[in-house]
């Protein structure tokens, strides 16, 4: 993994927006560091009080319901967000470090055992499906379905109107069984939880599911590929990691940076509003680009360059402001894991075939991560 072209640099640089075409809508890409830090902040001129709307393209036809927190504002947000965050704070609880370590050996043992392996999906799916069942305190038994999903639940294999009435069926099932038997686990909570004195309904409840299945699974995937991919090609960084673990912290930082796995998300402005020069109609979208604002030079030195020292380091890969995402703490926890286990058991990652993951809009290409990456993992010599 190198750095892919920034295709949002020249237009940065000349006039800090970039208008781009999604399912015939021109959604106008705010750019810069500085200037995607305070939209974000500006969730009035700026909301995601907007359902099926935040995601671009747009996912009508994928879910039948809103997901939150994401698609809500302040003040609801913040209750919403409250609901769920114990949940998602579990990866900062030293027992779930130590399973999810466990987790990262166990596997790098198997691929070390073996002449080659396919990183995406037989590495990085099953890592990113038994990790979240540790998150959620579902059974591990449960990622064998998940992993059955592929790399996304919307837009991996079969027609996304189909996988996405698949998973509902799936959370529909999960929620009433915690109905009937409630327990500690995720689908227990938002069975037991409460919003503004009343009980979460099913279309709540089903949004919370819905986001923390799709929001989380494709990103963590391609990162893993991505931290592998570069390890394999620069085996100079893994020996730099190796001789200092503490290096490892920043590394992850640097990764999320560069690879900046959420091209943009959306926001609807809800009365005509001026986006620097681009009038945006009532009720029409604008986008916070973090993979541009993550290249900036005014925020990043040589911002091309992979430093994995680099300090600061103020990339926005999981957002900023009030919507800043909920699954940080674990994304950085899976790739903090993974580095420090391959520091301690993996010699080198020898890259046998790489086909790279692109995103291709009507007016933009990125390269996020990898479609296909088979490697071979070597022995550490002690």
């Amino acid at each position: 993994m190198d750095p892919s072209p920034d295709p949002f640099q020249k237009a940065r640089r000349e006039s800090g927006l970039f208008v781009g075409e999604f399912q015939g809508e021109e959604v106008p890409m705010i750019l810069r560091h500085e200037d995607v830090r305070r939209a974000a902040k500006d969730w009035k001129t700026f909301s995601s009080d907007a359902p099926f709307r935040v995601p671009i393209p747009s996912e009508e036809a994928y879910r039948t319901m809103r997901q939150i927190p994401v698609e809500t504002d302040p003040p609801e947000h913040t209750e919403y967000r409250a609901i769920v965050e114990p949940f998602f704070q579990r990866s900062k609880d030293p027992a779930m470090v130590g399973r999810v370590d466990a987790l990262v050996a166990e596997l790098l043992s198997d691929a070390l055992d073996r002449p080659s392996i396919e990183i995406v999906r037989e590495f990085a799916l099953p890592f990113q499906s038994r990790a979240l069942t540790y998150l959620l305190n579902v059974p591990e038994s449960e990622a064998q379905t998940w992993i059955g999903w592929g790399t996304h639940v919307f837009k991996d294999g079969a027609s996304g109107e189909r996988k996405g009435a698949a998973l509902e069926a799936y959370l529909h099932g999960q929620l009433d069984r915690a109905q009937r038997n409630p327990g500690d686990d995720f689908f227990s909570a938002l069975c037991q939880a409460t919003f503004q004195g009343r009980p979460l309904t099913r279309d709540e409840q089903m949004g919370f599911a819905n986001l923390t299945f799709a929001g989380g699974r494709d990103t963590v995937i391609h990162m893993v590929s991505s931290v592998f991919g570069y390890l394999g090609k620069r085996p100079e960084a893994l020996e730099f990691l190796r001789a200092d673990p503490k290096r490892i912290v920043l590394a992850v930082e640097e990764f999320l940076r560069v690879v900046s796995p959420l091209t943009h998300i959306g926001r609807v402005c809800p009365v005509s509003t001026d986006v620097q020069g681009h009038q945006v109609p009532p009720n029409g979208r604008a986008s916070l680009c973090w993979a541009s604002a993550n290249r900036d030079e005014a925020a990043f030195e040589a911002p091309e360059e992979v430093r994995l020292d680099r300090k600061p380091n103020p990339h926005v890969a999981f957002g900023s402001g009030a919507h800043f995402c909920l699954g940080a703490a674990h994304a950085r926890l899976l790739l903090r894991s993974l580095i420090q286990g391959c520091t301690d058991r993996v010699g080198r990652i020898e890259v046998q075939q790489a086909v790279d993951r692109v995103e291709e809009e009507s007016r933009h290409r990125r390269g996020v991560g990898y479609e296909s990456l088979v490697v071979r993992l070597v022995r550490v010599e002690r």
